[in-house]
């Protein structure tokens, strides 16, 4: 991101700024003095937006649902059929890196209930799986080595690991997670968050199956084992002018799904209950159409994406482009020159 770009509009506002305060010093000393809203959010001002000039990122949903061609699979297919020939995380950081991304948020369970580490909570993991790398392990040391940081994504919605739950699968309302389920997600958080160093974002996704209560007590286990991480209860697909407190909060980050903030530009600052807040906002959405590599799904022509791309640097958001590695474990070459591509456009 140009940082440091000044507009001739913006150039100008300031000189006003200074001839204001030549013709009224009294008034404007006693703006200056006014203390600056800080917000009650829990992470501080600065500390959000040094995230937001992160600006740019890589998503990456890899596992049982590239092997089974299903995005929202029921989660009974054999650990077996996770099956990754080629397999290289590193490429996938090196990608990212030279796409000019400044972190990467890797899938690390999704609905099918795989997970791509050794976890102790169940055995339906890399443990068991034709190939058994720990693939968290891998990730965030290649993030470490080539100055990506590494950000990690927990679907609440899990088919196989379900303790009675009941999800959408299910086809009935109302739809829910049991207490059980609660302490299998809280147990495996608490894995990704204390046997791989710093994480600096977390994403949990389709929070609203947890209920407010699970979900805020999740949210202050999450930063009490973190402090400094950042924490995204997704809130799904809407421009999100209007947010869903009920479904997502309380949330660092506020996501804008396969979408984009109004032309106006995203709204920082919010009132929820009464307390405002500072909430930054991220676009996420796949390359192509698909969030998991899916055959024949190729990348969106080189202008949609530039055009995504701009937008969301003009309307104050950060965006986190899906790029999902194909069934050998690897990036495949047409997202690669894609993003090179996207690069060049973009001016990074």
């Amino acid at each position: 991101m140009r940082e440091n770009d000044v507009s001739r509009r913006g150039f100008m506002a300031a000189g006003g700024g200074l001839l204001a305060a030549a013709a009224m010093p009294e008034q404007v000393s006693a703006e200056a003095q006014k203390p600056a809203k800080r917000g009650n959010q829990r992470l501080s001002l600065e500390q959000l937006q040094a995230w937001e000039k992160w600006g740019y990122g890589m998503f990456i949903h890899f596992g049982m649902s590239t092997y089974v061609q299903n995005e929202l699979p029921d989660g009974n297919a054999p650990a077996t059929t996770y099956a990754p020939d080629k397999l290289d995380v590193a490429q996938w950081v090196s990608v990212a890196r030279d796409a000019g991304m400044k972190y990467a948020v890797l899938c690390a369970k999704h609905v099918a209930g795989h997970c791509l580490w050794p976890t102790k909570y169940t055995d339906y993991s890399v443990v068991n799986s034709t190939d058994k790398t720990d693939v968290l392990e891998r990730f965030v040391a290649a993030c470490r080595d080539k100055g990506v940081l590494p950000g990690l994504y927990y679907c609440s919605w899990d088919n196989h690991n379900r303790f009675g739950s009941r999800t959408w699968s299910d086809g009935k309302e109302p739809f829910y997670t049991t207490s059980l389920y609660h302490d299998f997600q809280t147990a495996q958080v608490t894995e990704l968050l204390t046997q791989y160093g710093a994480i600096a974002e977390m994403w949990i996704d389709i929070p609203g199956l947890l209920g407010r209560g699970y979900r805020t007590f999740l949210y202050r286990h999450i930063a009490e084992l973190q402090p400094e991480i950042v924490i995204m209860m997704n809130s799904g697909i809407s421009t999100q002018e209007t947010y869903n407190v009920d479904y997502a909060w309380p949330s660092d980050l506020i996501a804008i799904e396969r979408s984009l903030p109004v032309e106006k530009g995203y709204q920082k600052w919010r009132t929820i209950e009464g307390k405002e807040y500072y909430i930054p906002g991220e676009v996420c959405d796949p390359i192509g159409k698909e969030w998991f590599w899916v055959e024949g799904d190729v990348p969106r022509p080189d202008d949609a994406l530039a055009k995504q791309f701009e937008a969301c640097r003009a309307r104050g958001v950060n965006f986190l482009l899906d790029v999902p590695p194909d069934k050998h474990g690897l990036i495949p070459d047409e997202s690669v020159q894609a993003l090179m591509r996207l690069r060049k456009n973009a001016g990074l």
